[in-house]
């Protein structure tokens, strides 16, 4: 049922790394979304989405690693890391005092492990690309 919704298992020897990095940036999350709920609600709520979709993803990989699975793990964190440069660039409403907080610690958790995630969920899918084109 899983290979059918998800691709087949890839086995990739980077699950791990990406499991990992996935957790790490829910977590990192979750700190500000009681702020953002009061500051900014449409941020806390993508706050919330993020968080929500990262832990599926990391238990969703954990369980099945289909190429699919990957695919949405770098949609989902490369998204997150065009719109956390987007807030420090651009003026977002409530958010103004992000714009060139680049530094902020929570921030640069987000984007690094948002990044493991995208780098791992890519040589994962290479990877898999590689071993097909192997002769059996």
């Amino acid at each position: 049922m899983l290979d059918h919704a998800f691709g087949p298992s890839l086995g990739s020897r980077f699950r791990p790394l990406v499991v990992v990095a996935a957790v790490i940036a829910a977590a990192a999350h979750v700190p500000v979304i009681a702020p953002h709920l009061d500051e900014a609600p449409y941020m806390g709520v993508l706050f919330v989405a993020l968080t929500t979709a990262c832990l599926a993803l990391a238990v969703t990989l954990a369980v099945h690693d289909g190429e699919r699975v990957y695919a949405f793990s770098v949609l989902t964190c490369g998204l997150a890391i065009i719109g956390y440069a987007a807030t420090r660039l651009v003026a977002f409403p409530m958010l103004a005092d992000d714009v060139g907080n680049w530094l902020e610690p929570l921030g640069i958790v987000s984007v690094l492990s948002e990044f493991v995630v995208v780098v791992g969920a890519c040589l994962a899918i290479r990877g898999r690309g590689r071993h097909a084109a192997r002769p059996a």
